[in-house]
């Protein structure tokens, strides 16, 4: 642990940071997602060993550490995404509102509507944007009244800040749009749905700096309304958008704490070892 004063410097972070707070008279933070000394193993493997930590509701939590530290499988953790993968093994809790999401009665399509997902490479599916961002709603029945899907479909578009650029050519294949707009497209699709929760594996990390840019501020802006939950190798990037940051190294939690904290004053010797690039 660190003892005494330390004056941090922080050469790799230059940019400018917005430390985000609540708005007057907004509640103070809910836990919306809570892991229980949970661990998972590949195989024989042990990807993460006795996560535990509280992610607030409306909020940006970002998960940060070297590769290979079990930052994605978490975040996939969240949703089951790796119920997927053949020798998966699970102990402890995941609790989205106080509930087991690897419990026997969970509906694992009902908490994949409700825990969206937006990956590291834009995917979208070839066919027209509009079908695109419609899909999840056609598949789920979520748009039974006539005009509701159009309606529930510019209103993901315009939450993803793409509906200007994209509303005059909706019946356009999506794969003729740019990487970022690829992408924001692809976060479009996760909200049609209205989900309570978006988890973001590195998603900025295929594009240039003027679609990350977009990409970062629409991330501020989405908290809002959904608790965002990112894994970044880009520590600028979780010190200008995140609330707060955990630090994984060998799939331990090895700090949690408020962004500020983690960049300014880290608890932990690890923490400040990679923060300040000694290693990683």
């Amino acid at each position: 642990m660190v003892t005494g004063t330390v004056n941090r410097d922080f050469p790799k972070l230059q940019t400018k940071v917005n430390w985000a707070e609540p708005a007057p008279g907004q509640k103070t933070t809910e836990t919306r997602v809570q892991a229980k000394t949970f661990s998972l193993w590949y195989g024989d493997r042990q990807a993460l060993c006795d996560i535990s930590l509280d992610i607030p509701s409306q909020r940006i939590t970002a998960i940060i550490g070297p590769s290979g530290c079990g930052k994605s499988t978490f975040l996939r953790a969240i949703n089951r995404m790796n119920d997927l993968i053949q020798g998966v093994r699970t102990r402890g809790q995941i609790l989205l509102e106080g509930t087991d999401i690897n419990g026997r009665d969970v509906d694992v399509v009902a908490l994949r509507r409700n825990v969206g997902m937006v990956f590291q490479q834009p995917n979208p599916f070839p066919k027209s944007i509009f079908d695109n961002v419609a899909y999840g709603l056609r598949i789920n029945g979520l748009a039974s009244r006539s005009g509701e899907l159009a309606e529930r479909v510019e209103e993901a578009l315009q939450q993803a800040a793409i509906w200007d650029e994209v509303k005059d050519r909706l019946h356009k294949n999506a794969l003729v749009l740019s990487g970022g707009e690829q992408q924001r497209l692809c976060i479009a699709r996760a909200l049609a749905v209205r989900p309570e929760v978006l988890l973001m594996d590195e998603p900025a990390s295929a594009l240039d700096p003027v679609s990350t840019a977009k990409i970062e501020d629409l991330i501020f802006e989405l908290k809002n309304q959904y608790t965002i939950v990112i894994v970044t190798h880009n520590m600028q990037q979780a010190a200008r958008v995140a609330n707060f940051t955990g630090f994984f190294l060998l799939g331990r939690l090895i700090e949690f704490n408020k962004t500020e904290i983690i960049f300014k004053t880290p608890a932990k010797k690890e923490t400040e070892d990679y923060i300040t690039g000694r290693f990683g």
